[in-house]
């Protein structure tokens, strides 16, 4: 892994709903730019960041630095605040707005936004609705830029950090500390092994009845994978311990707690195997596939007595 840190000249193409982005980027102490890219959400020229990474070799467009991860800083010189605010951050604040702002609090430009946005009102051409939309674009940028830092800490990738925060807002930080299994059911792309991941880095224990249910949910929607709407008990009990490395009976426990909280359905007794010698054992479906069995068995018994 390399890093690179420099300011971001400009933004050749960025996708706000992915994040993804190409960018000039011109490394410290040199006087030439590169070009960077990757899942890079609420970026903006005239930031100093810090990417992790490598050079590859695209066939069209040359050398590249791939964005593993990143951190931003905020511009600390007058230029580059400028820069800045001027590069379409804010809605109807485009360069010349910008200067005249900057002139008129120097380096301290962005401390002023930060904590007294009102004395904006003093600038030429900013009016109440101008500093409105200030405060609120500064307020999104800070938000992204403070989810952003917090999801790549524990050890999310920015392309799965964009997923997250584009699900939960500003939110996303409270859902990944107090909910990380939450991810797997909400956010497109995250499965339990990738929230487990996430929430293992968050300290939550191997036995945590959090990770348990959200363990056997996830055996049962690989076996519905497989062709499986239901699984008898036993194996789901079997698989599930093996899977999380914990004992049958807390597995026993999450099953039954998932079904109070009606995200699976236990039915009647079923043969564990196909052989009538076998023990009989009860049948556990994700809730959905429940009732879409219920369905599909009313649908024929009507079909059976037109």
């Amino acid at each position: 892994m390399q890093t690179l840190e420099g300011v971001l000249e400009r933004l050749t193409f960025h996708n706000e709903e992915t994040g993804y982005t190409v960018a000039r980027l011109v490394p410290d102490g040199k006087d030439y730019e590169v070009t960077v890219v990757g899942n890079m959400l609420g970026v903006t020229v005239g930031e100093h960041v810090r990417i992790e990474g490598e050079w590859t070799v695209h066939a069209q467009h040359g050398r590249q630095f791939k964005v593993d991860r990143y951190t931003t800083v905020l511009p600390a010189t007058a230029a580059g605040i400028e820069k800045y605010l001027g590069s379409g951050l804010v809605k109807g604040v485009g360069p010349v707005t910008a200067k005249r702002i900057v002139r008129k609090f120097g380096a301290d430009t962005l401390r002023i936004i930060d904590e007294d946005p009102d004395q904006l009102h003093g600038v030429l051409g900013v009016g109440p609705k101008r500093v409105a939309q200030i405060k609120t674009a500064w307020h999104e940028q800070r938000q992204i830029r403070e989810v952003m830092v917090f999801l790549q800490s524990n050890g999310v990738s920015p392309a799965l950090a964009v997923r997250i925060y584009k699900q939960y807002g500003d939110g996303a930080a409270a859902v990944v500390t107090n909910d990380p299994y939450r991810l797997a059911r909400d956010v497109h792309g995250i499965g339990f092994i990738t929230a487990d991941k996430i929430a293992r880095n968050q300290g939550i224990a191997p036995d945590a009845p959090e990770r348990v249910a959200a363990g056997v949910a996830y055996t049962l929607s690989q076996k519905a994978n497989d062709g499986h709407v239901y699984v008898p008990q036993g194996e789901l009990v079997a698989a599930s311990a093996t899977l999380l490395d914990v004992p049958a009976s807390l597995v026993v426990d999450a099953i039954e707690t998932l079904s109070r909280e009606e995200q699976v359905r236990i039915d009647a007794t079923v043969r564990a195997g196909p052989d009538p010698a076998l023990a009989e054992d009860r049948a556990v479906y994700l809730a959905p596939f429940y009732y879409g069995e219920i369905g599909v068995a009313g649908r024929l018994q009507r079909l059976m007595q037109a």
